[in-house]
C-alpha cells in the first residue's frame, strides 16, 4: 500500500513520451516497508546518459530507440539490470546487498545538491542538512549552506534576516510548495513562522526565476516543501531547549484517513520567559516569546482519475516582548519612563492545490493554486507605534503540455492576486488594496543530451503599477563530462512595503521622512530591477573520492528602487533611487567526500553592493564584502540503523561592513566607518539510539563572540541618538542546546 502511495504521490513524474522515461526508484526497509531511494544511479548502458534520484526516489532519463538496457545501482544494494523495449513508467525496488551474503557501503548522497540537469541554477536542501543545526525555524535553516546570509537586524528584536546576491530577502519570492507566502505584512517575522520540523526540503534558486511563480522574484526564490502526510512519520515529536531561555516542543500526528485520503496534524509551540542582560546595556539580549503554531493538512489521490490535492490550515499567534530588563507592559506601555516593545501578531491561512493528469493523454496536466491569508500585527517599540493588517488572496492556473514530443515542453496559465494593507505609523493611516492580474507563458527545450533552455514572459495589469512585461530566461549547457554551464537573466517588479519590510526603524529616535515621487504606493514608484547570472558546475574525482566545484557569478541592476537612507543618524529617509544602484555577487563553493561517510565543503563569497544616495554613491550598509565559510561533517555507519554517532561543524567568517554615517553625532556616539570582522564555529552532536529514538547537543557561536555596546545610547533610549539598528555580530554569545526526535511509523 505504501509504495502505491508513493506512486499515485508523484504522479506527475511519470509522464512519458517516446523522448523520455522517467520512475521511481525505492528500498524496502527492515519493517518490508518501501520507501524512496534518494541518490541512486541511473544510467543506460554503454553511454554517458544517466541520472540520479531525487530526494522523493524519483529520476528521468532521455529515451532512445537504440537504448535497450537500464542500469540501477547504489552502493550498499544490488545493482540490477533492466530490459526497456519501449518507453514506459519504471517502478523498481533495489534489494540491499547483505542479502547476497555481502556489504560494501563507501559512501552516501549529499544532504545539498546541485542540479546538473535543470537550466536554473537550484539547490536542494534536504531534511538531513535541516537536521545539522538546530533549524528552529525556517530562518536558520541556512546555517550550513553559504548561498544564504543570516544574520540579526536588530539589537533588541532577535529577529533573523536573510540575504542572497547581497540583496535582503523582500528582494527574494520566498515560496511555500510554490505558493508565494512570505512576503507584504510577514516580510519582517514571516521566516521565524515556519517551523523546522514542517519542511521536508528547501529548493534555492539563484537569479530570476520561473514566471510561472510571479512577477516579484529580483535576486532569486527559496520554496520549503513541508512534511507530507503519507511520507512524514505517522508519530514525531521534536523537543528542544536551549540556555538562552528557550524552549521549543514539535508534534507530527499522520493518519491514512482511507485509500484516497490522508490528514496530518502538525503543532509547533516555543517559550522564552529568561530574562538576559550579558553586556549589562540594561536591555534583554533576547526578547521573551510565545508562539503557538498549528497546521493541518489534508491530501487526497485518486489515480484512476488522475487527481491529487492538498488543503491546508493553519493558525499561528506570535508574542514578543523586548525592551529595558526593568520594563512592564502594564505598567509602561507607550511611556517615556521605561523603553519596551511588544509585537503580537495573529495570523490565519487556507491553501489548497488541486493537480489533474488526463489519463488519456499523459503529458497534458493541469493545476490549480489558491491561498488566503489574514495576517494582523499590532506592535510598539518605545513610542512609536505600528499595526498593520494585511489580507491577502492568490490564485494561480497552470496548463502543462508538449509540442510534438517532450523535447519541447510549454506552461501556460493566469494568475490572480489581491492585497488589502491597512496600516496605522504612528498617528498615520496608510490604507491601499492592490489588485493584479496576469497572463504567462513558458517554453522549454531540452535535446536529451547537452542542452536545454527555459523561456518564459509574462503579462501582467496592477491597478497601481499599470501593465508591465516580465521576460526570463534560463539555458544550462553540457560542454564535457559531469559538468553544467548556466546562464540565466530576468526582470522583477515588486510594489515596496516600506514600514513593515523596515520595522528595525522604528526602535531607533530617528524622524521618518517620505519623500514622495508622486507613486501609487506611499508616494513612491515600484522597485524594478535585471537580473544576469552565468554558473559553472564541474564534478570530479581527487584520489577516488568525489568533489564538485561551483563557480557563479550574478549582477542585480535597479532600474528603479526605493533608497532606504540611514545616512544622517537622526533621520531615515525614503526615496525613489536617482542614479544607479547595483548588486555583483561572485560565489566559489567546493567540496569533497574526504573518506566514507565524512565530508568537507567550503566557499568564499565577495559582494559589491552599491546605491546612490543623497550623499553620495555608498556601499550597502552592514553588508560584508567578503565571506569564508566551512562545513565538516561525519556520520559513523551501523548495519541496523542504531548507534549512530553524526558530528557538524560549521565556520563562518564575515568580513568587515559599512556603517552608515555617524559623524555628524556627537563625539561619544560616532562610530568608525566600518566594524570589525567577525568569524563564529557552531557544532552539533547528535546519537541515534534506534530508528525511533535520538538525541542531539549542539553551540552556536561556541567561541563566545560578541559585538560590543549594540545599542547606541543605551543609557538613554528617549534621547535623540538611541539607535539599535548597528548589527553587524552575534548580541548574546554562546548558545548552548539540546534535544531530542522520536518517530513511530
Amino acid at each position: 500500500m505504501k509504495s502505491t502511495i508513493y506512486l499515485i504521490l508523484l504522479f506527475p513524474l511519470f509522464l512519458f513520451s517516446q523522448n523520455e522515461i522517467k520512475g521511481l526508484i525505492m528500498e524496502q526497509n527492515s519493517k518490508n516497508q518501501r520507501i524512496p531511494l534518494p541518490g541512486a544511479n541511473v544510467f543506460w548502458l554503454n553511454t554517458t546518459v544517466g541520472a540520479m534520484s531525487s530526494e522523493d526516489g524519483s529520476f528521468k532519463l532521455p529515451y532512445d530507440k537504440t537504448y535497450k538496457k537500464l542500469i540501477i545501482s547504489y552502493i550498499g544494494f544490488r545493482t540490477d539490470t533492466l530490459l526497456i523495449e519501449t518507453p514506459k513508467s519504471i517502478f523498481h525496488v533495489l534489494r540491499a546487498s547483505d542479502d547476497l551474503g555481502e556489504v560494501t557501503i563507501s559512501t552516501r548522497k549529499k544532504s545539498t545538491a546541485t542540479s546538473y540537469l535543470s537550466s536554473q541554477n537550484i539547490s536542494t536542501i534536504s531534511s538531513g542538512e535541516l537536521l545539522k543545526a538546530a533549524c528552529c525555524n525556517l530562518s536558520e535553516s541556512f546555517e550550513t549552506n553559504p548561498s544564504i546570509d543570516v544574520n540579526f537586524t536588530d539589537a533588541i528584536s532577535g529577529t533573523k534576516q536573510i540575504k542572497m546576491l547581497g540583496l535582503t530577502s523582500p528582494y527574494i519570492l520566498i515560496t511555500t510548495e510554490n505558493i508565494p507566502s512570505i512576503r507584504g505584512a510577514s516580510q519582517a517575522y514571516g521566516l521565524s513562522f515556519i517551523p523546522g520540523t514542517w519542511v521536508e526540503s528547501i529548493q534555492i534558486t539563484k537569479g530570476a526565476g520561473s514566471v510561472v511563480n510571479g512577477f516579484e522574484s529580483i535576486a532569486g526564490q527559496i520554496n520549503a516543501e513541508l512534511v507530507k502526510p503519507t511520507t512524514d512519520n505517522r508519530v514525531f515529536v521534536n523537543a528542544y531547549g536551549s540556555l538562552n531561555g528557550r524552549t521549543e516542543l514539535n508534534t507530527h500526528f499522520n493518519k491514512q484517513i482511507s485509500d484516497k485520503w490522508s490528514t496530518g496534524l502538525y503543532l509547533h509551540a516555543n517559550n522564552r520567559s529568561q530574562k538576559f542582560d550579558r553586556n549589562n546595556d540594561s536591555f534583554l539580549d533576547m526578547p521573551l516569546t510565545n508562539q503557538i503554531n498549528i497546521l493541518n493538512r489534508w491530501q487526497y489521490i485518486n489515480l484512476q482519475k488522475g487527481i491529487i490535492s492538498f488543503l491546508n490550515v493553519r493558525f499561528l499567534k506570535d508574542d514578543k516582548q523586548s525592551g529595558q530588563l526593568s520594563f512592564d507592559p502594564k505598567r509602561d506601555w507607550l511611556s517615556n519612563t521605561v523603553w519596551g516593545s511588544e509585537i503580537n501578531t495573529r495570523r490565519f491561512e487556507a491553501s489548497g492545490k488541486f493537480g489533474y493528469v488526463n489519463p488519456d493523454i499523459p503529458y497534458q496536466s493541469l493545476g490549480l493554486q489558491i491561498a488566503y491569508s489574514d495576517h494582523e500585527q499590532a506592535s510598539y517599540f518605545g513610542l512609536n507605534e505600528y499595526d498593520i493588517h494585511h489580507k491577502s488572496m492568490y490564485s494561480n492556473l497552470v496548463y502543462n503540455s508538449i509540442i510534438g514530443d517532450t523535447r519541447h515542453k510549454i506552461k501556460t496559465g493566469l494568475n490572480v492576486t489581491y492585497d488589502q494593507y491597512n496600516e496605522l505609523v504612528n498617528s498615520d493611516i496608510y490604507d491601499r488594496n492592490e489588485r493584479s492580474v496576469g497572463g504567462f507563458f513558458e517554453y522549454s527545450f531540452d535535446d536529451l543530451d547537452a542542452l536545454n533552455l527555459t523561456a518564459g514572459v509574462r503579462v501582467d495589469h496592477h491597478n497601481l503599477l499599470g501593465t508591465f512585461f516580465t521576460p526570463r530566461v534560463h539555458a544550462r549547457y553540457t560542454p564535457w563530462e559531469k559538468s553544467a554551464l548556466r546562464g540565466s537573466f530576468g526582470r522583477g517588479i515588486r510594489s515596496a512595503n516600506i514600514f513593515t519590510e523596515n520595522q528595525k526603524l522604528f526602535a531607533t529616535s530617528r524622524q521618518i521622512n517620505l519623500q514622495s515621487s508622486g507613486g501609487a504606493i506611499y508616494g513612491l514608484d515600484p522597485e524594478i530591477a535585471w537580473n544576469y547570472g552565468v554558473s559553472f558546475l564541474q564534478g570530479f574525482n581527487i584520489f577516488g573520492r568525489k568533489a564538485d566545484l561551483t563557480l557563479d557569478f550574478y549582477r542585480t541592476d535597479f532600474e528603479s528602487q526605493v533608497v532606504v537612507d540611514y545616512e544622517n543618524p537622526y533621520q531615515i529617509n525614503f526615496y525613489n533611487l536617482k542614479g544607479a544602484s547595483y548588486a555583483n555577487s561572485f560565489q566559489a563553493e567546493f567540496s569533497l567526500n574526504l573518506m566514507t561517510y565524512f565530508n568537507f565543503k567550503t566557499a568564499y563569497k565577495f559582494y559589491d553592493v552599491q546605491t546612490q544616495y543623497e550623499s553620495g554613491k555608498l556601499k550597502k550598509p552592514l553588508t560584508s564584502q567578503h565571506r569564508y565559510f566551512a562545513n565538516l561533517s561525519y556520520e559513523s555507519y551501523s548495519k541496523k540503523g542504531d548507534g549512530v554517532w553524526k558530528f557538524d561543524a560549521t565556520f563562518n567568517l564575515f568580513g568587515k561592513q559599512r556603517f552608515s554615517s555617524t559623524e555628524i553625532s556627537p563625539q561619544s556616539y560616532q562610530l568608525p566607518t566600518y566594524s570589525p570582522s567577525v568569524s563564529t564555529l557552531n557544532l552539533q552532536v547528535t546519537k541515534v539510539f534506534s530508528e525511533a529514538f535520538e538525541i542531539y547537543l549542539g553551540a552556536e557561536n561556541i567561541t563566545n563572540v560578541t559585538q560590543k555596546s549594540p545599542i547606541l545610547s543605551s543609557e538613554n533610549p528617549f534621547g535623540s541618538n538611541f539607535d539599535t539598528t548597528f548589527v553587524y555580530g552575534p548580541i548574546f554569545g554562546s548558545i548552548y542546546y539540546t534535544g531530542l526526535r522520536y518517530k513511530l511509523n
